[in-house]
């Protein structure tokens, strides 16, 4: 049974506060409920209990220069969520026959660009280039799975099961922290600020 949120936030914590405290600093305190909620009133209902869950931890990051998910991404807070939601929703239009086939298309080829701003796709983490991670809140197959948006390419499905939610993800950053092992072919280090970062290296598995 894959960790809860708020058990993997435990591990990760521990893990900075150990050997990147810079970076552990950087963790910005739990969010507001009455964030969240705003949140909620922007896209229109509520949020994935497991985005919950880490927003009630940590309400992004504190500042920049740390990212904490590989690939250069930092999770957002509350505020920045409905932010780009709203922003990446203003490119989406599509009618439900086109997303149909839009979403078939993607299942098949794993990216699609016609999904690029699907107001149930939102967004969780950032790279400060444009791309991001959303959590796909769509009803099935991919409901609860995060996947990687970039400006040109659109939506891109990581086929690894660590993304197959965000808890799963989660875990497997802690996991990867814990034993220095790659995760999508990025391995943790700590700089000389005492900071997190990670290398882009030989693939996982």
């Amino acid at each position: 049974m894959t960790p809860s949120v708020s058990e993997s936030w435990t591990r990760i914590e521990k893990w900075l506060a150990d050997h990147a405290p810079a970076a552990h600093a950087a963790l910005a305190p739990p969010a507001d409920s009455a964030d969240i909620a705003a949140v909620e009133r922007v896209i229109g209902g509520p949020l994935p209990r497991p985005l919950v869950a880490s927003l009630r931890r940590h309400d992004g990051l504190r500042g920049h220069g740390f990212t904490l998910i590989p690939g250069c991404y930092a999770p957002m807070g509350a505020r920045g969520i409905a932010d780009e939601w709203r922003r990446l929703q203003g490119f989406y239009d599509v009618s439900t026959e086109e997303e149909d086939d839009a979403a078939d298309d993607f299942m098949k080829t794993g990216f699609s660009s016609a999904l690029y701003g699907h107001p149930r796709l939102i967004p969780i983490a950032r790279d400060g280039m444009g791309g991001h991670l959303v959590l796909d809140h769509r009803p099935e197959p991919d409901r609860g799975r995060v996947h990687v948006v970039e400006p040109v390419e659109g939506l891109l499905r990581v086929p690894h099961e660590k993304w197959s939610s965000l808890p799963a993800l989660m875990e497997a950053i802690a996991g990867s922290l814990e034993t220095g092992r790659p995760l999508n072919g990025h391995t943790p280090g700590v700089n000389e600020e005492r900071m997190l970062h990670w290398d882009f290296g030989p693939a996982s598995r």
